[in-house]
């Protein structure tokens, strides 16, 4: 999962692009970059680490021009090194810069392809490097001078070619900048308008918040296959490019990935969030009208809108029982296992007076590895808490994700191939409530009634793209378990490592 920003305006974008960054880094922590296009030529800044940490006002300055695209990086497919950050640049044809947030579930037989027949090189291990070569490619088929029909019938042809969950921002040198979502809607953007004297400013993005902070209005989501192309006068022009667009958006956004004031596919994730508590409030009373729960605490920061609403539908006191280090990341996004344990009692600390002699209902958004869970139901105990219940605002997540979020192997989901009972016993939990399935789409459908399907391929199996089988299970195991990926960063360390030296 990772954040994308797109930016043409009258004045220099280098600022508005970082505040976007800055307010979409929940979506990725690893890796920041910024490219800048000026008078013919790209400016680049791309490093690990958080939007703050990479960008410095030397960079700032640098960093000039009237249209830009950011990112920020969240690890699934490649690793996390300096290398694998975005955006990524192709000076053939025209010059071509993208950013991508989501996953190609064919990356390897495009990246054949793209050797054998395309006579591409791909550098990195990135999928969006592939993506954007792709894209290249299929531009470059439209000759010297380019209208929008003719972007429009590239990203045709790549929507033709790709498969998964993508959304992508670009800048062709000298001719604007793209967008493009993928023909499912997977992965979400938005584009949004401001008014100035001179004309009008266009940014598109990952979330609506990123336009909120610069003061642009939300114009509406990129349809699913639609793409956007802003000319160099800032004239927007939209079409369909997909044969067999159907919205099937990625139900978890709504769960944890999104901030609560965005809004997503015409639904506030507030709103669902508050929806999804009403549902658990329904889901305890229906099957455990005798509980004896004296206090609900959210687990911050995702869950609070959730835990608020169904404490007070089912009429039990609600309170902050755990402070946050708020300079900790989330640790569910942590690129190992490892470094997420250390992470969790250095994120957050309990109040002991909150849960002393008390039977209390921990919810959370959602239980992946079990890693957080468990922790935090031990320090509760630890707290003095009588008993601790556990409640998950998601139903229980049993499958690999394979369009863009780091859930990729089986075996490394708690409740793959377990019962919700033995989930709650191996989490440390007197009691565990699940969301259901179907209240978790209604509680998106009752924000908006036009959200009819969704990818929900974490809870059931059902993988929209229909291109998913065993066997690429397994070759995603043996490329993107927890162990490959520390396998990966071993070498990495000592690739960085060889390389100060020489530097030094």
């Amino acid at each position: 999962m990772c954040g994308i920003v797109g930016l043409m305006a009258n004045e220099a974008v280098n600022q508005s692009i970082y505040d976007a960054l800055t307010v979409l880094q929940h979506r990725g922590q690893d890796a920041a970059g910024m490219m800048t296009w000026d008078e013919g030529r790209f400016l680049l800044r791309k490093n690990n680490g958080l939007v703050r940490d990479v960008f410095h006002t030397r960079h700032m300055k640098r960093l000039q021009g009237n249209l830009g695209i950011g990112h920020v990086r969240y690890p699934t497919a490649g690793s996390s090194s300096e290398a694998e950050s975005q955006p990524f640049y192709v000076n053939s044809p025209y010059g071509i810069t993208l950013a991508h947030n989501g996953n190609l579930t064919n990356s390897d037989q495009l990246q054949q392809e793209l050797f054998s027949s395309d006579l591409r090189h791909i550098n990195t291990t990135s999928d969006s490097e592939v993506l954007l070569n792709v894209f290249a490619h299929e531009l470059g088929k439209q000759g010297l001078y380019l209208t929008p029909d003719d972007i429009f019938d590239a990203i045709r042809r790549v929507h033709r070619r790709c498969r998964g969950g993508y959304a992508a921002v670009a800048i062709i040198n000298g001719f604007g900048l793209v967008a493009f979502r993928d023909p499912h809607g997977i992965r979400p953007v938005v584009y949004g308008t401001r008014d100035t004297d001179s004309g009008q400013d266009v940014m598109i993005a990952s979330e609506s918040v990123a336009l909120d902070v610069s003061g642009f209005e939300l114009v509406r989501d990129l349809a699913p296959g639609e793409a956007i192309f802003v000319d160099m006068d800032r004239n927007v022009h939209t079409q369909q490019c997909a044969d067999r667009p159907q919205l099937t958006p990625c139900i978890f956004e709504h769960v944890y990935f999104a901030r609560p004031d965005s809004m997503l596919d015409g639904a506030y994730v507030y709103g669902t969030r508050m929806q999804m508590g009403r549902k658990l409030g329904d889901r305890i009373q229906r099957e455990w009208p005798d509980h004896d729960i004296d206090v609900v605490i959210p687990i911050p920061d995702t869950s609070r809108t959730t835990a608020l609403e169904l404490a007070q539908h089912i009429g039990v006191t609600f309170r902050e029982g755990f402070m946050k280090n708020r300079y900790i990341g989330r640790t569910f996004i942590m690129p190992g296992q490892t470094q997420r344990k250390k992470s969790v009692r250095q994120k957050l600390n309990a109040i002991a007076s909150e849960f002393a002699g008390k039977n209390v209902l921990l919810v959370d958004d959602s239980i992946v590895r079990g890693t957080t869970c468990k922790q935090i139901i031990q320090m509760a105990r630890d707290a003095g808490a009588n008993k601790v219940y556990f409640a998950s605002a998601a139903p229980p997540v049993r499958h690999p994700n394979v369009y863009g979020i780091d859930m990729p192997v089986a075996d490394e989901l708690i409740a793959h191939g377990r019962t919700d009972a033995e989930v709650g016993e191996l989490i440390g939990a007197d009691r565990l409530i699940y969301q259901d399935l179907e209240d978790l789409k209604d509680a998106c459908r009752e924000v908006n009634p036009a959200l009819e399907a969704f990818d929900c391929s974490v809870f059931d199996g059902h993988y929209v793209t229909g291109d998913v089988d065993e066997a690429y299970f397994e070759a995603l195991q043996a490329a993107r378990s927890d162990d490959a990926k520390q396998k990966r960063e071993s070498v990495n360390a000592v690739v960085d490592l060889h390389n100060d030296s020489e530097d030094d």
